[in-house]
């Protein structure tokens, strides 16, 4: 499916569309959190785009390492962009928690930060599609 399968190829596409994300992240911020500083504008730049790394790194599993279990894109993308984002959650749960307030206001469905998680998945999701579309996927990615 893939003429040259590629890890390199892999991390480059997940760090640009993570790059990405990461940009929108910081042009909107001041509109969602005028009061949220440069810090976090450039947290997130830097945040989104690790996660785009990780995502093409995973890439290299198509099985479980210890467990029998497959490992499809489709699985393990989601999976890692929510959990990257579960632990953004933890260490910037205050301004995160503040940007929700603003956006959906005190009685709002989706006031509680951990909603990031969920948006987590979704963009590990696009980053995956596209790192094994582009990239390959598998063993093959380290070969020469």
């Amino acid at each position: 499916m893939f003429e040259n399968p590629s890890l390199t190829t892999r991390i480059a596409i997940g760090k640009g569309v993570g790059f990405l994300f990461g940009l929108a992240g910081f042009i909107l911020v001041p509109f969602f959190l005028p009061e949220g500083g440069e810090l976090i504008r450039w947290g997130i730049l830097l945040w989104y785009t690790t996660v785009g790394a990780i995502i093409g790194l995973f890439g290299v599993y198509t099985r479980h390492p210890i467990l029998p279990l497959p490992l499809p894109w489709w699985f393990r993308a989601p999976l890692v962009g929510a959990w990257m984002n579960f632990v953004l959650t933890f260490f910037a749960y205050d301004a995160l928690a503040a940007m929700m307030l603003t956006l959906f206001g005190d009685q709002g469905p989706m006031r509680s930060p951990f909603w990031f998680v969920a948006e987590g998945a979704l963009v590990g999701l696009v980053i995956g599609y596209l790192a094994t579309r582009f990239g390959g996927e598998g063993s093959e990615t380290v070969r020469p």
